[in-house]
């Protein structure tokens, strides 16, 4: 089992494809992606171990801030990914990373590169040097 769990929520098929590909490369097979697109799906998803995860904000069935309340709650790191405006987000997850689409790959990969080398991750040994970040030119 991998020890690097990473949920992407995205309603969006290509952004999603974008955001997995992105992540796929920087972390290889030592990651464990789970995609989901609806809400429900992520409500299920998030109530396993995840080293992270990137939330859009609305999505089939609604909006993510309730898997976004249990993951802050959990102590999960993740960020929301969205075309929707920072203004939007309540304010309980107001400080919590939005990138706001469009967005680079790059800072999706710095943001997983971040949350899974954050202390208390533990990590296989083959994980670490995936965890080495790009530069901005290689995104």
């Amino acid at each position: 089992m991998t020890e690097i769990r990473i949920l992407i929520v995205e309603d969006d098929p290509f952004i999603a494809m974008d955001i997995e590909t992105a992540v796929a490369e920087q972390f290889g097979p030592v990651a464990e992606l789970i995609i989901v697109e609806s809400v429900t799906q992520a409500q299920r998803a998030a109530a396993a171990k995840l080293s992270c995860a990137l939330l859009d904000i609305d999505v089939v069935g609604g909006k993510t801030f309730e898997v976004a309340a249990r993951l802050l709650k959990k102590g999960t790191p993740f960020a929301f990914v969205s075309g929707s405006t920072p203004g939007e987000v309540p304010e309980p997850l107001r400080n919590v990373r939005f990138l706001r689409k469009p967005f680079s790959t790059y800072e999706i990969v710095r943001f997983v590169s971040e949350a899974v080398a954050s202390p208390g991750t533990d990590r296989p040994p083959e994980a670490r040097k995936a965890v080495q970040m790009v530069s901005p030119a290689e995104a």
